[in-house]
């Protein structure tokens, strides 16, 4: 499975307006045609401002399919372009039901895991004002995930990541959003998701404290 990067799209944290307050986000990003360098916990020139909920080693690329444009250009009549999720790659050729946590993606300079999908907050709602946005994307499954960084390096708009290793678990992103999203009680399938050893930390922590509350 080869996916291109349709777009790289980087910005530092501004403010934008919440409920009539001002709050400082990362979610406003620029698509850059240059080549950029690729740290472990993030793209050169990128930044967010809630280092609490974004970014870090296992949130380093923010991903969202291109795929889904033409289905939010239609909910919300207007059009989109890149990095209207707020996301660092925007990609072409897959979509959540074909991405697996732990999956390992290379190009000619860099490796990237797939660690966990995206939780969409208030700030995309915000973005486009639209309160009910952050509900509608989580419900869509059309959540995109997140890479962590196994090998630094350089990547450029039009990259194919090749798919270097498929996680054994087959976990993919649309089944660990079903888990969290939608059937919060499915026990066996939140074990599973558990036994993953590439999940991300805080999808790790969250999922575990729900499974003490179900178990």
């Amino acid at each position: 499975m080869n996916i291109t990067i349709e777009a790289i799209n980087i910005g530092m944290p501004t403010e934008i307006e919440y409920r009539g307050r001002a709050v400082p986000s990362g979610i406003q990003k620029q698509s850059v045609s240059r080549p950029v360098k690729l740290s472990y916990t993030q793209l050169e020139g990128d930044g967010q401002a809630d280092l609490i909920h974004h970014g870090g080693v296992d949130k380093a690329i923010c991903a969202y399919f291109y795929g889904h444009y033409p289905y939010w250009e239609y909910v919300m009549n207007k059009k989109l372009i890149p990095g209207a999720f707020g996301e660092n790659f925007t990609l072409q050729g897959a979509s959540e039901q074909d991405i697996c946590i732990g999956d390992i993606f290379r190009t000619d300079s860099v490796r990237i895991q797939v660690s966990q999908p995206r939780v969409p907050c208030f700030k995309l709602s915000a973005k486009h004002s639209r309160p009910t946005l952050e509900e509608e994307v989580k419900s869509s499954g059309f959540t995109g995930f997140y890479f962590r960084v196994l090998t630094p390096g350089i990547v450029t708009k039009g990259d194919v990541l090749i798919l270097e290793s498929s996680h054994p678990m087959g976990i993919t992103i649309q089944e660990a959003n079903r888990v969290r999203h939608q059937d919060k009680d499915d026990l066996d399938a939140l074990k599973r998701l558990l036994a993953v050893d590439a999940l991300a930390d805080s999808w790790r922590k969250d999922l575990s404290k729900r499974l003490q509350g179900i178990g």
